[in-house]
């Protein structure tokens, strides 16, 4: 060994004890590396097979070898490390922290001085210099060792063990090492004495993973209830013994000494193995709670009867599946009329309950929507009961709830009163009898009642089965008949086909006001105010061809006609929004004298939509254009959604998944597999501009289509006008933004992840939506600037050869017109009312296959 000594240190380096310190600390930890990476390499390696369990694998023979070879190893390492460690010296370290300093300062202090010692001018230069030189010697910072050994194992054998030792400590077990003496001649034993194995297995649906017993110390272990004990006994029959107080087995129960013990956790206790190498655990069983369910609210009611349902559900390991249970409530129901005979026995209304598709099923709300408007139950007080199921088969129930069951209301007062009579009719048969003369009395003047002799035929029909059932006995099946057709009846008079289309609008508007005047929720008053939306538009419809045909018979003679009052869509539209705003504010006063002025204006006004263009403008082609790329990306999330649908569904055929509402198809209103990716970009080409080539064509993987849609979408906002306005401005804003999040869908479909495509997909549509009302309110500004007056003659031949709609008539002298009556969120709203209305009507099976067939084509189109 170098020696050790540390020299004499000038005054002028005290100031240098940590940082020499720690220079030769950092050469002592550099020395060791050297010396010492031989020996950890292989103990690394020698614990990591010992940790793997590798010595219970092989042979004895093969064991004893490996040990031989290691111990071996080690001692050439240990030589090694005694030829290669060197301690380093203090001067050793002071002349590398010299060396780490400009000029070697230190070396400079511990100089003397050799000529002129008795020069006054030569000494203060040397003092000068000396001073200078412990100036920067002050500045001096340890050194730090070099630990890299590359250049002493350039095969780096190191690592290799140490990346052995990492992979034990994480599938090996640190209880194995010791394992190995046994397999000495005093040590047991391990192929001549008895040993065990055991396994605990929680139940599947915990997620928990299996924990191998020869791993767990003996102690507490704590174990899932329904865990199943598997112990495995080796050796000489009886040298080991179980015993357990956790299973509560009485009667038939194996022999402590039996190879195979097989077990259920039920309750806490000890599990033990009892002899050489046996281990005892205290069992602490974790119950399994039982889920929860609650409602969170009375049901909502739609307009058209359809319930929803608030509830919430929860449990420790996830809720399989729930259902509701529906009871009539008799000693709440007013007992009056048809009402006052004891009910027939009806069993209880039995729906499942909605369970998330995708996420944690452990705490989740969701919302019960059913329709019971048929039932006989409907708009009556019942108790309902929410149950919930988990995995180990525990059910709770919440707490009966008393509500009254949502049915659809009859704002027809003859539709109303067939209802009633149908309920009583159900409630029991026995009121057939009075249910047909309460019929014959409403439907004495049927001139005064009803608007076609049809319906007074039909309910005639009713009536006489109605008495003749009521004589001669009523089955089942024919009091369920009867009672279908009366509900189709009051159906008809309530919606029906009115020739009249003024009267259907007033019958809205009628609707709308007795739902305020009651104080209907909110979804109910939103649907009765769309529905009048739907009636004024049919309305505008008839009073356009009306005007059309009269033009056509007078000729020239239209043009006196423009002295008539007149109103543009949009100041229609305005009077509408301004209505539903006052209702959402709950101004029902003043929405109803609203309601009473449009009534006025309607039935004597003149409609124009103000437009003198043969062709469409540049803002009408760009609205078209992006009311399109709006269809597609629809048709694009709902594949998305149906293709999310089909992970949690794998056996479901073409369409079939439930709740599947994609684009076109005929099972299950999806769209069917057979037809590949396809969509509607091919006919989005036709209909708008030229389309890009992803979605003109239709094929290619969903992510394609994405990202040829987002290209679509960058080609219209270089064509879009209404720039340089706030209104332009805000629309490519927002189009900008539906970009990104079209981009971002087409990279979570490109990596499989579809509930996050679905997710931006839906902000790409809100942007849309957002960008298409900025660009209508970017027009109707437009459209306000332009000042009367500029017109050509030709422009006023146009307005002439104009319906009251606005719509120039084709070249075939049809009504109907390419520009949009509708201009931002109303597009999309109506269409998706009509695609919602056409395949409601395509999966009612007893419509006549004429129909049906007709019905498929428009979903195959739209």
């Amino acid at each position: 060994m170098a020696n050790s000594s540390r020299p004499d240190t000038p005054a002028g380096l005290r100031a240098l004890r940590w940082p020499l310190r720690l220079t030769w600390a950092g050469m002592l930890a550099e020395n060791l590396s050297r010396a010492l990476w031989p020996l950890l390499a292989v103990v690394f390696t020698v614990l990591a097979m010992l940790m793997l369990g590798l010595h219970d694998i092989v042979l004895i023979e093969v064991v004893w070898s490996a040990a031989v070879l290691s111990g071996l190893a080690a001692a050439a390492a240990l030589v090694y490390a005694f030829r290669q460690f060197r301690l380093p010296t203090w001067a050793q370290a002071l002349t590398r922290l010299d060396a780490s300093l400009p000029g070697r300062p230190i070396q400079a202090l511990m100089d003397d001085q050799a000529i002129g010692l008795g020069d006054a001018a030569s000494a203060a230069v040397w003092a000068a210099h000396q001073k200078r030189m412990a100036a920067r010697a002050s500045q001096a910072r340890a050194v730090p060792g070099d630990l890299r050994v590359a250049r002493y194992d350039p095969f780096a054998l190191r690592y290799v063990a140490l990346l052995a030792f990492v992979v034990a400590l994480l599938f090996g077990s640190i209880w194995r090492v010791g394992t190995v003496t046994e397999m000495t001649p005093g040590g047991g034993g391990l192929a001549t004495g008895p040993v065990w194995e055991g396994w605990a297995e929680s139940p599947r649906y915990t997620g928990l993973p299996t924990i191998y017993l020869n791993d767990i110390p003996q102690g507490t272990l704590k174990l899932p209830v329904g865990s199943l004990i598997t112990l495995r006994l080796y050796g000489e029959v009886g040298a080991l013994t179980v015993s357990e107080t956790v299973s509560g087995r009485v009667g038939d129960v194996p022999p402590a000494s039996g190879a195979a013990h097989d077990f259920t956790v039920t309750q806490s206790g000890d599990i033990s193995v009892n002899g050489p190498g046996g281990r005892n655990w205290q069992v602490a069983v974790v119950p399994d709670d039982a889920p929860s369910v609650l409602i969170l609210d009375d049901p909502e009611r739609a307009a058209l009867g359809e319930m929803t349902l608030p509830f919430s559900a929860n449990d420790d390991y996830g809720v399989e599946a729930g259902e509701a249970r529906i009871a009539l409530d008799l000693a709440n129901v007013d007992r009056i009329y048809g009402l006052i005979p004891e009910p027939e026995d009806r069993p209880e209304i039995i729906v499942p309950l909605p369970m998330p598709i995708a996420g944690d099923r452990r705490a989740f709300e969701e919302n019960l929507v059913e329709d019971f408007s048929e039932h006989p139950w409907a708009n009556l007080p019942v108790t309902i009961t929410l149950s919930v199921l988990d995995a180990a088969e525990q059910q709770t129930q919440s707490v009966p709830r008393e509500i009254t069951l949502p049915g659809r209301r009859f704002f027809d007062p003859l539709a109303a009163a067939i209802i009633e009579m149908r309920r009583d009719l159900l409630w029991n048969r026995s009121n057939a009898e009075r249910s047909a003369q309460v019929l014959r009395a409403i439907s004495y003047r049927p001139d005064e009642v009803f608007r076609k002799e049809t319906r007074y035929l039909k309910l005639r029909q009713a009536i006489r089965q109605m008495e003749t059932l009521a004589n001669y006995g009523m089955n089942d099946e024919q009091q369920q008949a009867l009672a279908d057709d009366l509900w189709k009846l009051a159906i008809e008079l309530e919606e029906g086909d009115l020739a009249d289309a003024l009267d259907r609008m007033r019958q809205a508007q009628e609707r709308l006001e007795q739902a305020m005047r009651e104080g209907a929720s909110e979804a109910e008053i939103a649907e009765l105010m769309n529905e009048l939306r739907r009636a004024t538009e049919d309305y505008l419809k008839q009073l356009g061809e009306q005007a059309q045909r009269e033009a056509e018979q007078n000729g020239d003679q239209q043009q006196g006609q423009q002295d008539g009052m007149q109103m543009t869509q949009d100041d229609l539209q305005r009077m509408m929004d301004r209505i539903q705003e006052l209702m959402e504010q709950g101004r029902m006063a003043e929405a109803e004298e609203a309601l009473r002025e449009l009534q006025e204006m309607m039935e004597n006004m003149r409609v124009t939509q103000g437009q003198g263009q043969n062709g469409q403008s540049p803002g009408e082609q760009a609205m078209e254009g992006l009311s399109e790329t709006l269809r597609d990306q629809q048709g694009l999330s709902d594949e998305a959604f149906r293709d999310l649908q089909e992970q949690f569904n794998p056996d479901a055929q073409a369409g079939e998944s439930q709740g599947n509402r994609g684009r076109s198809g005929s099972q299950g209103e999806g769209q069917q597999h057979s037809q590949g990716e396809g969509g509607e970009g091919s006919e989005g080409a036709q209909n708008g501009d030229q389309r890009g080539q992803g979605a003109e064509q239709g094929g290619g993987s969903l992510a394609d289509r994405q990202q040829a849609l987002r290209d679509e979408l960058n080609r219209q906002q270089g064509n879009m006008p209404g720039a340089g306005t706030p209104e332009g401005d805000a629309a490519r804003e927002a189009l900008d933004r539906a970009g990104r999040a079209m981009e971002g869908a087409e990279e979570a479909l490109r990596n499989g992840d579809n509930a996050g495509a679905i997710d931006n997909q839906a902000q790409a549509m809100e942007a849309l939506r957002e960008g298409m009302r900025a660009l209508g309110e970017a027009m109707a500004q437009e459209e306000r600037d332009s000042q009367p007056g500029q017109g050509t003659a030709q422009g006023d031949r146009r307005a002439e050869a104009r319906d009251p709609l606005g719509r120039t008539p084709g070249a075939n002298g049809g009504t109907g017109t390419e520009e949009g009556l509708l201009q931002g969120e109303d597009v999309y709203r109506r269409a998706r009312e009509l695609l919602d209305e056409i395949r409601r009507r395509s999966a009612q099976g007893e419509r006549p296959e004429v129909e049906l067939d007709y019905l498929e084509r428009l979903l195959d189109r739209f």
